[in-house]
């Protein structure tokens, strides 16, 4: 992703309802990868962009979230590390490193073939 450029894709529309824990659970580490894939962020910044761009369907409390940015820590994915800012608190940004792209084009591959699935089965393909 190029600087810039806008993080939320208008284009897509996740619709009004929110969405099935167990989904959700499953598709956070892959929403997480996605966005810090362009630059470091901040957890706030991360959970309320994935609020944002998905239009409100997606809420993460603090107690959830901010544990599975340290597991993917812990696995590899991402690191982190302090930053101050005059006239601001002090902010654990996350970045992705190198094995965390090979993770996240995995994951992308993954979803994307969950999808292609779902979509056969529910005919949504051919809407």
């Amino acid at each position: 992703m190029s600087r810039g450029i806008n993080v939320c894709r208008d284009d897509i529309v996740i619709g009004t309802t929110v969405f099935d824990r167990e989904l959700k659970k499953g598709s956070t580490e892959l929403l997480i990868l996605s966005l810090i894939e362009s630059r470091p962020r901040h957890g706030y910044e991360i959970s309320k962009l994935i609020e944002g761009c998905s239009r409100g369907a997606l809420r993460f409390n603090v107690a959830s979230f901010y544990p599975l940015l340290y597991r993917l820590e812990q696995r590899g994915l991402n690191d982190r590390r302090w930053v101050e800012t005059v006239g601001q608190r002090r902010r654990r940004y996350y970045r992705l490193i190198a094995r965390g792209g090979k993770g996240l084009l995995q994951r992308r591959s993954t979803w994307h073939d969950f999808v292609k699935a779902i979509n056969r089965i529910t005919g949504a393909e051919n809407a």
